[in-house]
C-alpha cells in the first residue's frame, strides 16, 4: 500500500469589505476598500474593487461588513465566497 502525501491548499486571498448590492440571487457585490501611499506625491489614496462574491443561503444585506475567499470559478464574473459575516448593518 503506498502512503499517500497530501498536499495543503494554497494560500487562498480573504479581503473584507461592505456589501453594496444583493439584489442577485445567490450573489453580493463587495466594495473592498484600500489605502495605499503614492510613490511619487506620498499622499494617501484610497482605491475600491468590486467583486461578485457567492452568498448560498442570501444571508449578506446591503450594509454588512463581510469577508470573502477566493474560490475556484463559480459563474463568469464570480470567483469569490462569503466567508462570514462580520457585522450586520443596522
Amino acid at each position: 500500500m503506498e502512503s499517500v502525501i497530501k498536499l495543503p491548499r494554497t494560500k487562498r486571498k480573504i479581503f473584507t469589505g461592505v456589501v453594496t448590492s444583493d439584489k442577485m440571487d445567490k450573489t453580493i457585490v463587495v466594495s473592498i476598500a484600500k489605502r495605499k501611499v503614492h510613490r511619487l506625491y506620498k499622499k494617501y489614496v484610497n482605491e475600491r474593487k468590486k467583486v461578485k462574491a457567492h452568498d448560498e443561503n442570501n444571508e449578506a444585506h446591503v450594509g454588512d461588513t463581510v469577508r470573502v475567499v477566493e474560490s475556484r470559478p463559480v459563474s463568469k464574473e464570480k470567483a469569490w465566497r462569503l466567508l462570514q459575516i462580520v457585522e450586520r448593518a443596522r
